[in-house]
């Protein structure tokens, strides 16, 4: 356990790490202390998740508004495996890992219902979170997520080209890093209109995580996971009509260049009773760049909604409706084209043909 820096606003917040699965864990942690054992407790928990090269840390504008507020929900933001000071191990960096990971870390600190906010990458491990385990979610925020479209920042693609292990080191090096920082200071000194943003700010501190070696190797396998040189490849649209139960929020910032907004435009059309929330001077960091009205917005959501009550035999009855509907056609074979033209087509390439409309 130790104090929290950015977090001394709150005095209940701890900082705590636990071992899963045989590996580190690092998380903070305030509110009530005690675990509950009851699985169908209405305990209002809410999960925090970082985005790519990332930690707990970008939390703390909001950590500290809630606690200026007096707020006494349970808050729980671990560093995701491969980043912070959780354990970064050679393994599977994939959003179904991390949403399990997400799941053992409440349910061994005895909490089996939360609300989950996800940014960046955090969005779709939510989003993967709450189809895999629609028990344990009782809403969904997203802000500036991940897998909800093709397009996302050149860097990223960049990331996903063969070789990009070995430049990497060369633009993390440990004075290029130092230097940006000392830039960094300086600006913070300057009159406001000068001064770098939140959004910039945190992106710097995510760039600057990559040069350890251990955390620039899960940042790779990150990346690559869910995105290739095309861009994004998860994209969880074709699955977001089951949402349709799931209390859902959706912020964005509408300067962010690392993801467009329209990404969660389309995501607020195509959930039934979502609700979406545009920042238009905030970056891709709308939660550090506007804390005070992200944290109102967020209050105000969690006041005015009822968690939901999901498990998995609603998801089934969900998918079973879906046997009644008409089949996709297949495309006809054209002789011209040869015999291998006329092998069946993988239903999985359908959903790949639907990604970025």
């Amino acid at each position: 356990m130790g104090t929290v820096p950015g977090m001394d606003a709150r005095a209940d917040m701890r900082k705590r790490t636990m071992a899963l699965h045989g590996h580190r864990v690092s998380y903070w942690e305030a509110g009530p202390t005690g675990n509950n054992t009851d699985p169908d407790s209405t305990d209002d928990v809410l999960v925090l998740l970082h985005g790519i090269a990332g930690s707990a840390q970008t939390w703390a504008p909001v950590l500290d508004e809630l606690a200026r507020r007096g707020d006494r929900r349970q808050v729980i933001a671990p560093d995701l495996l491969g980043h912070g000071e959780s354990a970064k191990p050679r393994g599977d960096y994939s959003l179904g890992a991390y949403a399990s990971g997400v799941r053992d870390l409440l349910v061994a600190l005895g909490h089996h219902h939360a609300t989950v906010v996800g940014h960046s990458l955090g969005g779709g491990v939510a989003m993967q979170f709450a189809y895999q385990f629609p028990q344990h979610c009782a809403r969904l925020v997203l802000v500036d997520s991940g897998g909800l479209g093709r397009e996302v920042s050149p860097f990223l693609r960049a990331v996903a080209l063969p070789g990009a292990e070995w430049v990497l080191p060369l633009l993390t090096d440990h004075r290029i890093v130092s230097a940006a920082t000392q830039i960094g200071r300086v600006m913070e000194k300057l009159p406001l209109p000068m001064r770098f943003t939140p959004s910039v700010h945190e992106s710097a501190r995510s760039f600057a995580s990559l040069a350890e070696s251990a955390g620039r190797d899960a940042f790779v396998h990150t990346v690559r996971s869910v995105i290739d040189v095309g861009g994004q490849r998860i994209d969880a649209t074709d699955r977001l009509y089951l949402a349709a139960e799931l209390p859902t929020l959706i912020v964005w910032g509408g300067r962010d260049t690392m993801i467009p907004v329209e990404h969660g435009r389309h995501a607020a059309a195509t959930i039934a009773g979502s609700e979406l929330a545009v920042f238009e001077s905030a970056g891709h960091f709308p939660h550090c760049d506007e804390p005070q009205r992200f944290t109102d917005l967020l209050i105000d959501f969690l006041n005015r909604t009822t968690p939901a009550r999901l498990n998995p035999d609603d998801l089934a009855h969900q998918l079973a409706d879906l046997r009644d509907a008409p089949d996709i056609p297949t495309p006809e074979h054209d002789p011209e084209q040869g015999a291998d033209s006329a092998t069946k087509a993988d239903p999985d390439q359908g959903a790949h043909q639907d990604e970025g409309r």
